[in-house]
């Protein structure tokens, strides 16, 4: 088994941002005058593009109050709020030592493309890879078209790929595209729930990632 392109989640995967994410979900629904939902049910959609994830939290909406609340989260989560967000122990050097190992590395993100672009910038990972893809650029996750249009980037095929990820989205997404997928615990969904996707492994720690690469590459 042997990986040429390695594709990352962000949120929940490479950014410890679950936080900041659940206060401008709640932050956009008091806006609007609507009762915000719980932080229970605003981390469970964290990983869908923001369009899917607004309608999973409000499915009575019509596209009008829904672009008002996506509108709301926005302001808040671009803007200079108080939430800080931060990379996961160990990202920079797991991200340092793929590349010097040759791995191609991509980013499939529920995120916009702003959002992303702002978070990479300000993290000082814009320059590590090779490939991004957002939901306002494609199809939301778990539809395979983000991966697809990577692989179809770098010229690397389902078999040489691997999604790492924090949600069941990113591992149904991963299966429905044909790759192989790799799950992390830390994140948004618990490892019950991850597990239950048949990922390759599920690991406790970022850091963790590198010691599993050479196992499994090394057979």
């Amino acid at each position: 088994m042997s990986f040429k392109l390695i594709v990352f989640d962000w949120d929940g995967t490479l950014m410890d941002s679950e936080a900041k994410i659940v206060a401008c979900i709640q932050a956009a629904f008091e806006d609007i005058g609507k009762r915000p939902p719980s932080r229970e049910a605003a981390r469970d959609v964290i990983g869908l593009g923001l369009t899917e994830a607004m309608s999973e939290l409000w499915p009575e909406a019509d596209d009008n109050q829904c672009s008002r609340v996506a509108d709301r989260y926005r302001h808040h989560f671009l803007g200079a709020g108080e939430t800080p967000s931060s990379l996961f122990p160990g990202t920079l050097e797991l991200v340092d030592w793929l590349l010097q190992q040759d791995h191609l590395l991509a980013v499939a993100t529920g995120k916009s493309r702003r959002g992303l672009d702002t978070a990479m910038s300000e993290a000082g990972l814009e320059h590590y890879f090779h490939a991004t893809r957002c939901a306002d650029e494609t199809f939301s996750k778990p539809n395979p078209e983000m991966l697809l249009q990577i692989m179809g980037e770098l010229g690397v095929g389902s078999a040489e790929t691997l999604m790492v990820g924090d949600t069941e989205y990113d591992m149904q997404m991963a299966k429905n595209a044909g790759t192989s997928a790799l799950a992390v615990c830390y994140g948004v969904h618990d490892r019950e729930r991850l597990l239950a996707q048949r990922p390759l492994a599920c690991l406790e720690t970022l850091s963790e990632m590198r010691s599993w690469l050479e196992r499994v590459e090394a057979v």
